[in-house]
């Protein structure tokens, strides 16, 4: 897919320049004043480049929410038109639901995110692993040590790593205690709230491989 070059203006960034008895003064980090001639060049180069990146910054998140706020409401026009047309509702489980063009070259995904918070069972069910791994000691699996272990590692944020606790909740282990850990977990589980996502891909034939349409810049 062509590269598409597109123009917008800068959201509006304060200058930090402060007007005192004639003359510019700029704050620094502690809150103190400096006059403007006082500071070194880089120091103003640095400071005008970083607010005029945000400038720019702040417009293409503005232009992202509202684009993502137009896209749920295309979307949610042509669920409520195929509603009409067929009696059905659009998509499978838990909302998730996907949309194509008619030569299948672009698709819209929209998927929905449970989130997930552990409470208090979390500390019965890593005892009850940390028993499983004791009596096993040195005969124990190191891939099941491995995935035992990972699943109660936090994340970046600091919360239980959900992909690691479910891959342990998909190991098949005759252990009673094992099973039980993985009951503990499961009681765990609550739902708080879901979230939804947008991907969207495309790909230049029929039979060539998905691309991503990055919009994230984490990904960019």
């Amino acid at each position: 897919m062509a590269r598409i070059e597109t123009k917008f203006e800068p959201h509006p960034v304060p200058t930090g320049i402060i007007e005192a008895n004639g003359n510019q003064y700029m704050a620094d980090g502690k809150g103190g004043l400096r006059a403007v001639e006082n500071i070194p060049p880089m120091k103003k180069l640095q400071d005008e480049q970083v607010r005029k990146i945000f400038g720019f910054a702040h417009a293409l998140a503005a232009q992202i929410a509202r684009f993502k706020g137009h896209v749920y409401e295309d979307l949610g026009s042509l669920d409520a038109l195929m509603m009409q047309e067929y009696g059905l509702k659009v998509g499978g489980p838990k909302g998730n639901r996907t949309y194509a063009t008619f030569d299948g070259l672009m698709k819209i995904e929209v998927r929905i995110q449970d989130r997930i918070v552990y409470g208090p069972e979390m500390q019965v069910a890593k005892a009850l692993f940390d028993k499983v791994l004791n009596e096993r000691a040195a005969g124990a699996d190191p891939l099941i040590r491995s995935i035992i272990t990972s699943a109660f590692d936090t994340d970046k944020e600091g919360q239980i790593n959900r992909a690691n606790v479910f891959v342990l909740l998909n190991v098949k282990d005759e252990d009673p205690d094992f099973k039980r850990g993985q009951d503990a977990i499961r009681d765990a589980m609550y739902v708080i709230g879901s979230k939804s996502y947008l991907r969207f891909q495309f790909r230049d034939a029929y039979d060539a491989p998905w691309q991503t349409l990055t919009i994230d810049l984490a990904s960019a």
